[in-house]
Formats: structure tokens, sequence, C-alpha cells
């Protein structure tokens, strides 16, 4: 998804989106949406190392990461009756999920998608951070 994509569904959408801050709600939804993809691959890139049973934990960590981004994701691209609460709530447990999963794969010094995991992990944590410190 580009930001030319997620910047013109918002511009379509009919109605006010309030006071959120438009450029930080399209860096998220896109770190989001990256950050799961990302965490999916390095899960079945772990599955396919020699040393599978050493990376059990990344691989749990991975999915789970995938899972609340994709959540996340799903949910900052829906803004009719919008709740701040579970919004926030939300990105809360995203930024903590990618926090985990980037600590984890960090460890996994010699294994370049865990590195690249991680990055894409720092990254959707920094943006889901950004867009809550916006939402107030």
């Amino acid at each position: 998804m580009t930001t030319l994509k997620v910047k013109e569904m918002l511009d379509a959408y009919p109605a006010a989106l309030g006071g959120v801050d438009r450029d930080k709600l399209i860096a998220c939804v896109e770190e989001c949406v990256c950050c799961a993809q990302v965490c999916t691959a390095c899960a079945d890139a772990c599955l396919s190392e020699e040393m599978v049973d050493e990376l059990a934990k990344c691989v749990r960590s991975d999915l789970d990461c995938a899972d609340v981004c994709s959540s996340t994701a799903s949910v900052l691209s829906r803004h009719t009756e919008y709740d701040a609460n579970v919004t926030r709530t939300l990105l809360t447990a995203c930024a903590a999920a990618c926090r985990a999963c980037g600590e984890e794969c960090a460890q996994h010094t010699q294994h370049d998608h865990c590195q690249i995991c991680a990055e894409a992990c720092r990254s959707c944590e920094d943006a889901c951070e950004a867009l809550l410190a916006a939402l107030g």
C-alpha cells in the first residue's frame, strides 16, 4: 500500500475526520501493514532455519505482532462512529507487540530476516506512539 492510496482513501472519506493528524494516521496505517507483512515473512523464514526449535519464541512473537498490526491497520482505516478509547487502547497494544517482537528479533543477529523484522517493528512502534501522542 502506498502513501498515495492511503491518502486517496482518506481524501475520499465523505465525512470529517475530526482533529486527527492525517499525516500521522497515514504513516501509522502504512507502518502497521508493512510490519504485519514483515513479521509474517520473518516467522516463515524462522521456520525454514535449521535451528527452528531455538526460534520458537521468535515465531510466536512474529505472529502475535502481525495479527495485532493487521487489526490496528483495519481499525485505523474505519472512521464511522469512531471510538477514541478503543483506538488508543489498540495503538498502545500495537506499540507493545512491536516492542516485544522487535526486541526478540534483534537478539537473532545471525538471521538477516530477524534484523529486517526488528527494524520494521521499531518503525511501527514509533508510528503508533506518534499517533497516540497526536490523539492526546
